[in-house]
């Protein structure tokens, strides 16, 4: 059982280092933190930590991970490395000097690594795998409040509130474990939901200015001035995919936004339709419905939408059921 082997390696190490991708989300941190929780909590003798080399405004309030070590340091630890599906897309490259690497991770193993892998593309988030992994081992690990909170947090929003097809019988009656444990969920909501003023103004601009092509693929590109004029971090503007889900027969919709280093991220998102071949293609990749990648500019970004809507051409055409 992958799991036994897990525990098995980080009861052999005295230091344990977790890390995750870059550009994080909640599931991301929520999951590396509510990981670091559980063992300091059950090993208080053992030096957990979570190294990584970016944080993102949008998960901050989840609090802080840890501070960089001496890099001879990394050489006798155990690397746990979470919700990254490919090593390129690892926050701290470090993770290379550890002694060994556990993979935990709930995208589809398209690059498999480590010494061991536990890959659950059936789960809704990374935060579900480590309540699991703690519902399996509750005889030996231990848990309070705030590894529960992360970890709901990682869960809510990976799962679209669960309502996302990943979400299933378990995922729910391990949510239920974790809110006996007291998360407030006021709070918790209050800080991921809550909507700046300024944000909604920008919401605004999205329905005003997204297109569609033919066959229903919603898309809107934000260059660097839109951002500027809104006030926007890159995050912020990414949560303009989040604002084209709902239209009725539009079952493709992407944001494309443009960065600092020249590149144009793509946050793809879809009902029913398979579209991380799809960002595979451009440099990405991700689960069947939500993706991200990577275009070159306003040309290529063109390209993407192009492919996006001969895919649900396709689609709509051998399927029924859509709307």
């Amino acid at each position: 059982m992958v799991k036994e082997k897990i525990l098995k390696k980080i009861e052999e190490y005295d230091r344990i280092i977790i890390f995750r991708h870059f550009h994080p989300d909640c599931d991301a941190v929520g999951a590396s933190l509510g990981l670091r929780e559980i063992l300091r909590l059950s090993y208080p003798e053992k030096e957990v930590l979570a190294i990584n080399h970016d944080f993102g405004d949008e998960t901050a309030f989840l609090g802080d991970e840890d501070g960089d070590i001496d890099g001879a340091l990394y050489s006798d630890a155990l690397g746990i490395l979470i919700d990254t599906a490919t090593l390129e897309r690892a926050s701290n490259k470090k993770f290379s000097l550890c002694r060994e690497l556990i993979k935990i991770d709930h995208h589809i193993n398209v690059a498999p690594y480590g010494d061991i892998s536990w890959v659950e593309p059936n789960f809704s988030s990374a935060c579900e795998m480590i309540a699991s992994f703690y519902q399996d081992f509750s005889d030996r690990l231990k848990i309070n409040k705030a590894a529960a909170t992360y970890l709901y947090c990682g869960m809510v929003t990976d799962s679209g509130r669960f309502r996302f097809n990943t979400v299933s019988g378990d995922t729910l009656r391990l949510a239920a474990m974790l809110l006996d444990l007291g998360v407030d969920t006021d709070k918790l909501f209050s800080d991921l939901y809550l909507t700046e003023y300024s944000a909604l103004k920008f919401q605004s601009y999205v329905y005003k200015k997204m297109k569609t092509t033919e066959s229903g693929v919603l898309y809107i590109y934000i260059d660097r001035k839109t951002q500027k004029k809104f006030g926007l971090s890159r995050e912020e503007a990414g949560n303009a995919v989040m604002y084209m889900e709902s239209v009725k027969n539009c079952l493709i919709w992407i944001a494309f936004i443009e960065c600092d280093d020249g590149k144009t991220r793509a946050r793809l998102r879809s009902r029913f339709v398979k579209i991380n071949k799809l960002a595979e293609k451009y440099s990405g990749g991700g689960h069947a419905c939500a993706s991200g990648a990577t275009v070159s500019g306003k040309k290529q970004a063109k390209e993407l939408v192009r492919d996006a809507d001969a895919l649900l051409k396709d689609y709509k055409a051998s399927n029924e059921g859509w709307q």
